[in-house]
């Protein structure tokens, strides 16, 4: 399996996208491939893919943003539509890049924001992996605990390691002894960058604001996908304490052209627990086999 000590060197650019500063990782040559990482309090780009990066790279161009709010691009999210602030931001380092098409792969909320730039943008997308994207029913149910846990982060008492590790361990994964102390560390710091803790990327309007933004991120009530002609493989947790392992069918059922794996004894971080089963499905399907 691979781990954090077996990525390589990679080229760290950082562009100006709409008076934004995106900060992007690359590296290997061929097809574009962006990868668009969770959510989750202090979660980066490079540090969503650590087990994922090296290999795909033997095959592509890896391309590796931190999203608006996260990592070391500029803070501070659109709360009233999140999900189409950080679209909009993704499809213009397209443009700083250069790139009229690519590859898209998105976990959690980076599914919801790849999910969204193809529904907005089609012809921009050739191949998109989601992995228990967000948006899925989310004005329709009470959220999961995972979620609950990962959106009370930055409120009440604050953040703090113990939320932080609890929200890792008890929900964003099925085995929580294969996530080392390292990596909870880490991101512990880095959710609490005072930038961060001013404007949290995750944080809702008040009020009835919370729900029209939940609206407008609810993929179930767009028309749209049941006519989206990007080839989807939708990859999902069994276990997965987040987003309800229910989206996937609902996706699969959805877009017309959209294979479905489900992944037994995983929770919502696919590409970190099954880390050679996601490789080889990610580097396949990208390259048109099934």
């Amino acid at each position: 399996m691979t781990t954090p000590t077996d990525l390589p060197t990679m080229q760290e650019t950082t562009y100006d996208v709409d008076g934004k500063k995106i900060f992007v990782a690359e590296t290997g040559d061929g097809p574009p491939v962006v990868m668009l990482h969770g959510g989750g309090p202090g979660a980066s780009g490079v540090s969503n893919y650590t087990r994922n990066i090296a290999e795909l790279a033997e095959r592509y161009r890896v391309i590796v943003p931190d999203m608006p709010g996260y990592g070391r691009s500029s803070k501070g999210v659109d709360s009233a539509d999140p999900v189409g602030y950080l679209s909009r931001h993704i499809r213009g380092l397209l443009d700083e890049l250069g790139l009229d098409k690519v590859h898209l792969v998105g976990n959690s909320y980076g599914g919801a924001c790849a999910l969204r730039l193809a529904l907005d943008t089609p012809q921009r997308v050739d191949r998109m992996l989601l992995m228990g994207p967000a948006g899925i029913g989310t004005s329709r149910t009470v959220p999961t605990r995972g979620a609950r846990s990962l959106l009370g982060y930055y409120t009440g008492e604050g953040p703090s390691r113990q939320k932080l590790e609890t929200f890792i361990r008890d929900y964003l994964v099925f085995n929580a002894a294969a996530v080392p102390e390292s990596a909870i560390e880490d991101r512990y710091q880095a959710s609490i960058d005072p930038e961060v803790i001013a404007s949290p990327p995750t944080r809702l309007p008040s009020g009835r604001g919370a729900l029209r933004a939940l609206l407008k991120m609810d993929f179930t009530r767009d028309p749209r996908l049941s006519r989206l002609p990007v080839p989807t493989l939708v990859l999902w947790g069994a276990e997965d304490k987040v987003n309800r392992p229910s989206g996937a069918r609902m996706l699969a059922d959805r877009i017309p052209n959209c294979d479905l794996y489900m992944a037994a004894n995983t929770g919502h971080w696919v590409q970190f627990e099954q880390a050679d089963l996601f490789n080889r499905l990610c580097s396949d399907f990208l390259a048109g086999h099934r």
